[in-house]
């Protein structure tokens, strides 16, 4: 179940700047070294200073680094986590070096999921659940127990996830299923799991709510939570969305603090084994619905300004395409069915620009263009061409389709945004087995080709594989089976 929100869901403007002088990097320079500007125009700076520098022909993005390992690698924010996050990596330096590494776990503490959390002006940190239903607050510098806190004796719980992004997160449990006997009896399963919402500054507990099929309906399969939507999903291929707003003002039934007496506890303290957090959000009825959406795969997205939504209809002769309609009206906007006719073995993608600009992003193997969201219509800002031209000027119409991705040919894998230096990193492959790929830096507003840099490793499309552009560092993990590894690209200068 995607929600809303999780990608570019904020209200903006796309407004074309006046015209300026352009200013070299030594003005710039120069600039900063007066000490009079501000923290937000310094940082522009720094970061136009870097654009260009890793735009120069002198300057390349060199292998310096590779890891294995028998768990799987994660990347964030300038750190590469390995053994389910016990080990971590900084990549500030020139080659990655150890940050920290945890004490071993046993199978009852594993970690199952994580978040890494910065605020300003505070101290980083990374919020780690555990299979024991403990999450911890660590330093995200030195790993330090910072804070604990005892979820429930009688929820499992599993997965971690962001509302807001860096302001209030949720913790979700596992499905209830009944057991075979249970179903044997005819004894039904009402509820289907429950979801914690917590404040990240300070770590303070928002509340429990039980998701049950009592309240939601029979059909109900997931939900996430999602710029303050709950979003459920149903298996009639619909999804619901509702007001946590709301359901916190009207179903909540006392509040309460972590680590003190609540009398829901009998007097315990609050976010303490053995009786962690009680649930504290009651459903007497189901909230209002204030949206509600037919689609494949329960995917839907919202975003734009206009606010517009994604979706792709459950029937199966919409199947590959993608329907852009008004939030207000569900009205189709204009151009607002988008299929590329892939024929290939995987599927395009498509999503809202991460930059709030109101573009989407639309990406198939021979295909990369954005659209651009203009009142109730859309346009193409660019595409691949589809036709073949020899040297003298002959048009070759081909006799019959080969597959898009057909790994003789180059094939787009995936795009990067880059939303400090304003670049779009695409991943472009060719050959078959263990081809070649290239990362191709795009502007973003323009979609000009600036620059191409390759990796040293093949790529095998039939595995699975991340790639990461953070300013001067490029990170690409793979998993060949049940192996995963890590390969770290930095910036350095080529030639005097």
């Amino acid at each position: 179940c995607h929600a809303p929100g999780q990608c570019s869901g904020s209200r903006c403007h796309l407004l074309m700047a006046p015209c300026r002088r352009r200013t070299s990097s030594t003005e710039l320079l120069s600039l900063r070294s007066t000490g009079s500007l501000q923290a937000g125009t310094l940082s522009r700076l720094n970061m136009r200073i870097l654009r260009g520098v890793i735009l120069q022909d002198s300057r390349n993005f060199i292998k310096v680094w590779s890891k294995t390992s028998k768990s799987s690698i994660a990347y964030e924010n300038g750190k590469i986590y390995f053994e389910n996050y016990q080990n971590c990596y900084s990549c500030v330096h020139s080659q990655p070096q150890v940050l920290y590494k945890l004490p071993k776990r046993s199978k009852l503490e594993k970690i199952e999921d994580a978040l890494l959390c910065q605020n300003c002006g505070v101290q980083n940190i990374l919020l780690v659940l555990t299979a024991n239903n403990f999450l911890y607050r660590l330093s995200a510098e030195t790993g330090e127990e910072l804070q604990r806190v005892y979820l429930s004796p009688h929820h499992k719980f599993r997965y971690l996830g962001w509302d807001v992004s860096q302001e209030i997160f949720y913790v979700k449990s596992i499905q209830n299923k009944a057991t075979s006997l249970a179903r044997q009896a005819g004894i039904t399963q009402d509820t289907l799991m429950h979801l914690a919402i917590f404040h990240v500054f300070p770590l303070q507990i928002v509340g429990i709510m039980e998701i049950s099929k009592k309240v939601f309906g029979n059909g109900v399969t997931d939900v996430v939570l999602s710029q303050g939507v709950l979003a459920v999903s149903y298996s009639s291929k619909s999804v619901k969305l509702y007001s946590f707003e709301h359901i916190v003002n009207k179903y909540m039934t006392k509040k309460f603090a972590l680590g003190q007496k609540s009398s829901l506890h009998g007097g315990k303290t609050v976010g303490e084994a053995p009786l962690g957090i009680p649930v504290n959000i009651h459903f007497s009825d189901c909230p209002p619905v204030l949206f509600e959406v037919s689609c494949s795969d329960n995917s839907v997205q919202i975003g734009g300004y206009p606010w517009h939504y994604i979706y792709t209809p459950p029937h199966k002769y919409h199947k590959g395409t993608h329907h852009i309609c008004s939030l207000v009206d569900s009205v189709l906007a204009t151009n607002g069915i988008q299929d590329m006719k892939c024929c290939s073995l995987e599927t395009d993608w498509i999503s809202f620009h991460p930059d709030d600009s109101g573009r989407i992003i639309h990406v198939g193997p021979k295909w990369f263009p954005k659209l651009l969201i203009h009142g109730s219509g859309f346009h193409r800002q660019q595409a691949a061409s589809q036709v073949s031209v020899t040297s003298s000027g002959r048009t070759v119409k081909r006799r019959f389709d080969l597959l898009d991705d057909d790994p003789e040919h180059e094939t787009f894998r995936m795009v990067e945004y880059e939303d400090e230096l304003d670049l779009l990193a695409v991943v472009v492959t060719e050959g078959e087995g263990e081809g070649r790929a290239e990362v191709r830096l795009h502007d973003n507003k323009s979609g000009k080709l600036l620059r191409k840099l390759h990796l040293v490793e093949p790529w095998d499309e039939t595995f699975r594989h991340e790639l990461f552009f953070d300013k001067d560092t490029i990170v690409h993990i793979e998993q060949k089976n049940n192996n995963f590894c890590c390969h770290v690209y930095k910036l350095q200068a080529t030639r005097k």
